[in-house]
């Protein structure tokens, strides 16, 4: 398939998409479920703005902060190629409006303040202690709109040694563990390639964000919300800071392996296509056994007696796999009910019939995108526009602030 068709399908499939998601055809409502907060994102590049863009897709009015000269993000890695622009920009900064102020100039400053005070919720990035040092720390926004969550995303929290460092994703995921488990045994840790901490990290903004919002429909109080790119990524390494205090046991570096799991991981097909396979419960377990034909054998019967086997299995799986074409090692184990999946490429997924009918990419503002990343049944997220041009609603805010 060449770039040209890959770049067709997903316009086409985006196109049909928004005619069967548009609230115009399916009666949702355009407003959104977040439709009464108003957030100020003055956050820059991915975290932050991931925190306010989940907001926004669900119907907040956010107004997106830029200094004079643009969030970096507009111009970092690829662009479109019909008008220039960023891609990351359009995709981070849809539902956005947008404005340039600069918070040294008295005027600007003016007009920041008077969004704050009628906003719900802030969204920061700087490191820790700038806002304090331009008169905007906790302490004054707090006081000036006591109902106010401030929202602050940073490389290591607000407090702690690590605090005033550089905070980037790649940094996060070394510290974590994270890097320390990725690749294969007697290889170098890996670091993912994609911005997986900054999207993470903004889920977890947003969701804590809800939840300082809940507070406040509760009692009018608000208050700040601290999350940090270091505790996000630790988080995700689910009971291995539990093993370690309790048995001195970490869990080593396997590639695609886990050590609880086998056989599991990916595998080459005779066709030079690779499959993933999960046997991560154990009836599913049995009937890959069957497949390999070892159902009989007692050794791999139970986790622990497959995980002690693991070269053995493994290699089994591995000839199995390689005996077949992909397409009939994909059809097998469907037929045995077993948890299966062809790796797939972007190229893959943009004629793959399960993202189409999810509607998992939509079309907006003529660009192809991801959609809302939950569906809601009553009050779904809706995509009204990618990131706008820079200060595109600066003189309407300017005059009249949220209005």
């Amino acid at each position: 398939m060449t770039k040209g068709q890959v770049t067709v399908d997903f316009v086409q499939r985006a196109m049909m998409n928004a005619m069967i998601d548009d609230p115009t055809h399916s009666g949702a409502n355009a407003s959104g479920p977040l439709s009464n907060l108003r957030v100020i994102d003055m956050s820059t590049v991915l975290a932050g703005p991931n925190c306010a863009r989940y907001l926004g897709d669900f119907g907040a009015d956010v107004i997106k902060l830029e200094r004079p000269d643009g969030d970096s993000l507009r111009n970092m890695a690829w662009r479109d190629p019909r008008d220039g622009t960023g891609l990351w920009w359009k995709l981070v900064n849809r539902n956005k409006r947008t404005v340039v102020l600069d918070l040294k100039n008295e005027a600007d400053r003016s007009v920041f303040l008077g969004l704050v005070d009628d906003a719900d919720v802030l969204v920061e990035n700087s490191r820790p202690g700038t806002m304090e040092r331009l008169g905007l720390g906790p302490d004054e926004l707090l006081t000036r709109r006591p109902s106010l969550v401030m929202t602050r995303v940073s490389g290591f929290g607000q407090t702690g040694p690590y605090a005033q460092r550089p905070g980037f994703a790649t940094i996060a995921e070394a510290m974590s563990g994270f890097a320390s488990l990725n690749g294969e045994p007697d290889g170098a840790p890996l670091l993912p390639p994609i911005a997986l901490t900054d999207e993470v990290t903004g889920l977890a903004a947003a969701f804590a964000t809800m939840v300082a919002l809940h507070h406040v429909t509760a009692t009018g109080v608000g208050q700040v919300v601290d999350a940090n790119l270091l505790e996000t990524m630790f988080h995700l390494m689910g009971p291995l800071a539990s093993l370690f205090a309790l048995t001195g046991e970490q869990q080593p570096r396997l590639g695609s392996g886990l050590p609880y799991t086998v056989p599991r991981g990916t595998y080459r097909c005779a066709d030079e296509r690779w499959v993933a396979i999960s046997t991560s419960s154990d009836s599913v377990a049995a009937r890959v056994m069957d497949l390999l034909g070892v159902g009989d054998d007692h050794r791999f019967a139970t986790f622990d007696g497959r995980t002690e086997h693991r070269l053995e299995l493994e290699a089994l799986m591995t000839d199995w796999c390689a005996a077949r074409d992909r397409a009939e090692v994909v059809a097998t184990f469907d037929a045995a009910n077993a948890a299966i999946g062809p790796v797939m490429d972007i190229a893959d997924i943009s004629i793959d019939p399960h993202y189409a009918e999810r509607g998992a990419v939509e079309l907006v503002d003529g660009t192809p995108m991801q959609s809302v990343i939950a569906r809601l049944s009553a009050t779904p997220g809706v995509l009204r526009w990618a990131g706008r041009s820079l200060d595109a609603d600066g003189d309407e805010i300017r005059e009249s602030g949220w209005h």
